[in-house]
């Protein structure tokens, strides 16, 4: 069922292949239904591709004017966040959480010798909580396993020093079974069991490895006494440990309140991403675009969005964690920058999502205008690699080699930062002996400029190296020689660190890794690379068929292809009698290598 509205169909089109959670929205803006995906694009774009069986869902689609969505880790991530949004907003197409069923958590109950269990609720009284887990099953396996490993007691008795002193308890049928040590009567020291408890905190924060350890050993020792039935459920047990996963961003006790708001800016556009997170559970993601007037500072955007959003979501929370110190001050909030944990986790979301709105109005502008990509793009290689002129024409050199042999070189050509295959250059390096990338690179920028010139053809703005200093002072002697040097701008790109080498500058720069100038950059010498490797492949391809048999006058390509897909070896023909020879290549070609052999 496609959607008429252009704006969905572009949305469409740019959705991240990433987990998430999705809200489509009416044209009045009001959540109609909350979604989650293991794949954004693929489960979104479903809704409008196929032929829908439900009338219900006919209608939803019909009546859905916009699509907004949140990035997660993963899964279980958008398991949860769906299950928040879906309680706050009680879309009209969701099914209603009416008994408000929470996930399952593990408690590591603050008391003298703890007790650990699992539970729905989470209460604020210094106990330590872990999860929330997608299913009771992963919960109660992993319960199991801990209670298989360690003797910890199950009752709620208070067993405080004093009352232990006191003679207050007594052992009971656990302690008899070997599933308790007896704390209750100072069998045990808290000391010991406190030691237990830290391993268990250690399982359950996601460190598993030694968990899988000693399952695997069980599970071997049970094999080999012939107990495959015992193997197999201590199988399942490491299979529903390899799945499950302690830790969500999107829900944590640990953060009960606050908002979280990060940037991502280029020359003349501001993402700001915010967050509001509610009893440690997300209950808001929002993405806004800021069109920069005055060359304003990170702070400056950061801090107006801040008190839009918290104005626009009546958020009354006294903390805000953002990704960098500012100096801003506003009354009732603190700021913190997190560096670890999980409220440096929600950071990352929210960058996380910033930049994926970036890429998606990115995507939008590449569809909608085309023309306008491209001179953004350009602009900043224009920018980042100091340059005069607009780089419209791009080319890179790249050599390649094998001990030596057969030595290659290639251009590529891109115009308007696409690739232009047919300008495409291949050069056989013809005056260089052996292994000398340097000069090699020397001849293959002489001869196409040389050309260029003789030809009148246009000159590129930009050339790239595949190389470092030397490969690109090789190349300067080359422009040198045709008069070229300082009237084209050249740079050298060195593959380990990806540094960029300015002619006359000693030491490299280093472009943003996430730079789009820097991705094209690396596009252009891939393209080389590959172009280069696969004629030198195809050189060295045809140099090793020349064989003995080719060597033989009167026999030609054709014919020595036909006996070596026959008899497979030149031993085989040397070998092979005159009738054999005949059938495959006929008699008067077969009589001339029957005689050179014999």
């Amino acid at each position: 069922m496609a959607s008429n509205n252009p704006e969905i169909q572009l949305k469409l089109k740019i959705l991240p292949d990433s987990p998430g959670v999705y809200q489509f929205y009416d044209k009045t803006d009001k959540i109609l239904y909350v979604g989650k995906a293991k794949n954004l694009k693929k489960r979104v774009t479903s809704y409008f591709n196929k032929n829908l069986d439900s009338g219900k869902t006919r209608v939803l689609v019909s009546q859905i004017a916009d699509i907004k969505y949140i990035v997660v880790e993963t899964e279980l991530d958008a398991l949860l966040l769906e299950n928040n949004l879906i309680k706050k907003y009680q879309p009209k197409y969701n099914i209603q959480l009416k008994d408000d069923k929470t996930y399952p958590w593990i408690c590591i109950k603050k008391e003298p010798f703890p007790r650990v269990f699992t539970t729905r609720r989470v209460i604020k009284d210094g106990s330590k909580y872990f999860g929330p887990y997608p299913s009771v099953k992963v919960v109660n396996t992993l319960l199991s396993f801990i209670r298989d490993v360690y003797p910890l007691r199950n009752c709620n008795l208070d067993l405080s020093a004093k009352k232990i002193q006191e003679g207050r308890h007594k052992i009971c049928l656990e302690y008899h079974l070997g599933n308790c040590k007896g704390g209750c009567e100072g069998r045990e020291s808290e000391e010991t069991y406190n030691q237990y408890i830290k391993e268990i905190e250690n399982i359950v924060k996601g460190n598993i490895g030694e968990v899988i350890k000693v399952l695997k050993t069980q599970m071997l020792a049970h094999s080999e006494n012939l107990e495959f039935e015992e193997a197999h459920q201590v199988k399942n047990k490491i299979d529903t440990i390899n799945r499950y996963k302690s830790k969500s961003t999107v829900v944590s006790p640990s953060v009960q309140k606050v908002d979280v708001i990060t940037i991502l800016q280029d020359e003349k556009t501001a993402f700001v991403n915010y967050l509001a997170v509610n009893d440690g559970a997300i209950i808001h993601g929002f993405t806004v675009e800021v069109k920069k007037k005055l060359d304003e500072s990170d702070e400056e955007i950061l801090t107006h969005v801040l008190l839009e959003m918290r104005e626009r979501f009546s958020s009354i929370t006294k903390e805000v964690l953002i990704a960098d110190p500012i100096d801003t001050e506003i009354e009732g909030v603190t700021f913190f920058v997190p560096q670890r944990g999980d409220k440096k986790s929600l950071i990352e979301l929210s960058q996380r999502n910033a930049k994926y709105y970036r890429l998606e109005k990115m995507k939008q502008e590449k569809i909608k205008n085309p023309e306008r990509h491209t001179e953004r793009i350009l602009n900043q290689i224009k920018v980042d690699f100091r340059l005069q002129d607009l780089p419209v024409h791009i080319e890179c050199f790249d050599n390649s080699n094998l001990q030596g042999t057969n030595a290659v070189s290639a251009c590529v050509v891109f115009r308007n930062a696409k690739p232009s295959k047919k300008d495409y250059r291949h050069f056989n390096i013809k005056t260089v002996e052996g292994p000398d990338d340097f000069a090699s690179m020397e001849e293959a920028v002489y001869r196409r400029y040389k050309r260029m010139l003789d030809e009148n053809q246009s000159l590129p703005q930009l050339i790239v190296i595949d190389g470092g200093k030397g490969q690109l002072s090789s190349s300067l002697v080359a422009l040198e020689r045709l008069g070229l040097r300082g009237k084209i701008a050249i740079v050298g790109i060195a593959k380990r660190l990806e540094e960029i080498f300015f002619p006359g500058d000693s030491y490299p720069i280093y472009i943003d890794k996430k730079s789009e100038s820097l991705r094209i950059i690396q596009y252009l010498r891939n393209e080389a690379h590959r172009f280069g490797i696969t004629h030198h492949r195809n050189k060295r391809s045809k140099a090793s068929l020349t064989s003995e048999i080719t060597q033989i006058t009167g026999i030609g390509p054709k014919t020595h292809e036909d006996l070596m897909t026959s008899l497979k070896t030149v031993s085989a023909i040397k070998e092979a009698s005159m009738d054999s020879l005949s059938s495959i290549i006929g008699q008067a070609k077969a009589k001339i290598v029957y005689d050179y052999f014999h």
